[in-house]
């Protein structure tokens, strides 16, 4: 029997003789289209990520230790949702749940289109909250705060442990010592009614900060300068842990707003020890609460909570530590005392400049904005109120205002955050100083609300994203900045330093110029040699082996069909103009599958085979259909060098296996990438994939090995999936385990 075969018997015998009947219905998911590829060995000790993710991981045999590239079932301590919780809804109810596995565990958070009073919002907003008030999980509506922020402030998100959510600034939780994931909402409905779902164990890259930083440069000009440095998606679908001394000089507040901009800058998390540092943000943070609570004390962050915090970090160090000889895909260093102030752009954060090599150009703004997740928390609006501060020091009798044509827009980060801004002075002062204030949310950073880009137009923004059209018109141009530099560009009305602008006030049309300081940056190699294989490949057989459920085989076999081709999108393997035709039965989707790739394909490929493709597999729209279409030709396994997360966590969930593996595809295309190689090309080797130990072979006709290599683990989580046919089915099999 195929292993496709295979798949969907056993689905059939799981979920039921009804369901056998007709195909399970699918969700398309929504994430970043993002790739990676796995090549650490499985030798040396655990990062900090895999450390967190261990804590909670389900089903793991005794004594297994989650290495990058498992599959693993991950039950995290909340999965968040925001005003994407009304799509979430209607997944949750169609896989026939009627509640939720850990009503804790869920925390909704209006946050996106809070500005729009329109009835067909409100009446999702209402909707939404009906349905937690249901279900008995935290709810927090519409002007409360941006969602990531109130995890933070409520402590929802807490050092040690896994958060995800289904928005990708997750990765802000980082910087408090939690690890914070996005998911999409497929996995978020799954969540909601078993408590589970699936991860992989992305690679970690290792950011050495070296130094410390100097005056006036913050953690926002230290993730514009990474992203703009290494630009060349070097930590693209990586985890990031931040370790070296300079992690030590820097506060919470920016180490949030740099783990919030791994996004960006292509990581999946991104990760700060918890230090002292941390220890007494919270301790102050627990005061604060105490002293403004009038209903005692905070039901997670209160003294005793935070106490014993601190006695787990000094009674047991290792847990809160990466192992000293962790392993890591990479090691990437930047000195942060030869850091200047950055400016990201325009309409890339992959484009960052020093801003003393671009003020002089003098480029005109049209509106300037400190709002978002990522820079508008209390010390930001602390920053940019300085900035007024400091002009009108320097001149007293001068009205300091928004330079004329210049539209500035502030928004909070939360409630609290704005209540604190307020009582400091510092709302105030940038409200006199002309800037027009938002309600704490998301609005403009995400496109929503009043004050977008107009055609033309050019935008400074301490926001965290400046790709065309995002903030409004695709026809606008946007640079990102830390806050103070926002505020001096806003009175001056074009890109400037606080500096310049302080100096214009004092009568210095000019600033002494200083000598151009070079920021210092670099690779290192990132883990000790380890024992590889003579392909390269790190000794996955020194980890233990898994074993494979019922159902589910342990060892496949198949011809290697080559696609050589990078950045294959889902349009390649799945054309666009067949989407939304819900009636292609399985057999069209045969003819039709990477027709738009090599129309030779559907005449090559035979059931049962392996497909292998270069980087980026997936990339493009969120079509599940390109993963389905596979299925329908009979391809049992994709190995890629890298993958689209939104394809893999697509094709896993309708029971595609997608597995990286780098070495595979460079020595497949030293053999047979040549200038006139065909798109498709069938290769004659035949494979023999271990799944459950993590091993590849490939052999020729006359069964000679000609190649041996390691590929990731498949655990008990995507058995489970594979076995059941898709993650719905397997939601479905949950409920009905435990009703």
């Amino acid at each position: 029997m195929s292993f496709r075969l295979l798949v969907a018997a056993a689905a059939a015998r799981r979920v039921g003789p009804h369901a056998a009947a007709s195909a399970p219905r699918r969700h398309s998911v929504l994430t970043t289209k993002r790739g990676f590829g796995f090549t650490t060995p499985r030798q040396g000790g655990q990062t900090l990520v895999e450390k967190i993710a261990q804590q909670h991981a389900v089903g793991l045999s005794e004594g297994e230790l989650v290495r990058s590239g498992d599959f693993i079932g991950i039950r995290p301590r909340h999965i968040m949702t925001h005003d994407n919780t009304g799509a979430v809804i209607p997944k949750f109810t169609s896989i026939g749940a009627t509640r939720l596995a850990d009503p804790k565990q869920p925390v909704f958070a209006l946050d996106h289109d809070i500005q729009n009073k329109g009835e067909k919002n409100i009446a999702k907003y209402h909707s939404i909250e009906r349905f937690s008030k249901l279900h008995g999980n935290q709810f927090y509506p519409a002007g409360r705060g941006i969602a990531h922020q109130v995890l933070v402030e409520e402590g929802h998100a807490w050092p040690g442990t896994m958060v995800v959510g289904s928005d990708s600034h997750s990765n802000m939780y980082g910087g408090i010592g939690c690890l914070g994931t996005p998911v999409v909402r497929t996995d978020a409905a799954a969540i909601w009614a078993t408590s589970q779902t699936w991860w992989q164990a992305p690679p970690v890259a290792k950011v050495e900060l070296r130094g410390q930083l100097p005056a006036g440069v913050v953690g926002k000009d230290v993730i514009v300068a990474l992203c703009g440095l290494f630009s060349k998606d070097e930590v693209l679908n990586h985890a990031v842990e931040f370790v070296g001394e300079g992690t030590r000089s820097l506060v919470v507040e920016d180490r949030l707003a740099i783990a919030n901009m791994t996004t960006e800058w292509g990581a999946l998390a991104g990760l700060f020890a918890v230090d002292e540092t941390t220890m007494q943000w919270y301790e102050a943070r627990a005061r604060h609460i105490a002293e403004k609570s009038s209903n005692g004390l905070h039901p997670i962050v209160n003294a005793d909570a935070v106490a014993a915090l601190r006695r787990s970090v000094e009674s047991d160090p290792a847990r809160w530590r990466p192992d000293e000889d962790a392993v890591y895909a990479k090691h990437i260093w930047l000195d942060l005392g030869s850091l200047t102030p950055h400016i990201s752009g325009p309409d890339t954060v992959k484009t960052a400049t020093p801003l003393a090599d671009l003020e002089h150009k003098k480029i005109a703004i049209h509106k300037a904005y400190i709002v978002s997740c990522v820079n508008s928390r209390a010390k930001d609006l602390r920053e940019a109120a300085n900035v007024i501060r400091a002009i009108k020091q320097a001149r007293p009798d001068h009205t300091v205002k928004a330079a004329d044509g210049v539209s500035w827009y502030v928004a909070a980060a939360s409630s609290q955050v704005q209540a604190e801004a307020q009582a400091s002075g510092d709302w105030q002062v940038l409200v006199d100083a002309g800037a027009k204030t938002l309600p704490p949310g998301c609005g403009p950073c995400i496109g929503l609300g009043v004050g977008l880009l107009e055609d033309g137009e050019v935008g400074i923004s301490a926001t965290n994203r400046n790709y065309k059209g995002r903030m409004g018109s695709k026809k606008a141009h946007t640079y990102l900045a830390s806050p103070a530099v926002v505020s001096a560009s806003a009175i001056e009305g074009y890109i400037c330093s606080p500096e310049t602008a302080i100096a214009k006030a004092n009568a210095k049309s000019v600033l002494p110029e200083s000598a151009p300081r070079r920021v210092s940056f670099g690779f290192e190699h990132a883990t000790p040699t380890l024992k590889t294989d003579s392909n390269g490949n790190g000794a996955a057989a020194t980890a233990a082996t898994g074993s494979a459920i019922d159902g589910f085989p342990e060892l496949l076999s198949g011809r290697i069909v080559f696609l050589p081709a990078d950045n294959l999108n889902t349009d390649g393997i799945y054309p666009g103009k067949y989407t939304y035709q819900d009636d292609i039965t399985r057999d069209q989707m045969k003819q039709i599958v990477m027709e738009n790739y090599d129309p030779e394909f559907s005449k090559l490929v035979q059931n049962e085979d392996i497909v292998v493709a270069g980087a980026n597999f997936g990339t493009g729209s969120s079509r599940e259909q390109a993963a389905t279409a596979l299925l329908a030709a009979g391809v049992r396994l994709v190995i890629c060098e890298s993958a689209s997360e939104t394809f893999k966590r697509n094709a896993v969930n309708n029971g595609l296996l997608v597995l990286e593996s780098p070495p595979l595809v460079k020595w497949l295309r030293d053999r047979y990438q040549k200038p006139d190689a065909a798109s498709t090309i069938i290769t004659g080797l035949n494979a023999r994939v271990e799944l459950t130990a993590g091993k590849l072979s490939l052999a020729n006709d006359a069964e000679n090995n000609e190649y041996t290599g390691s590929i990731p683990r498949i655990g008990r989580a995507a058995q489970e999936i594979i076995v059941a046919g898709g993650l719905e089915n397997w939601v479905r099999n949950r409920m009905l385990a435990s009703a």
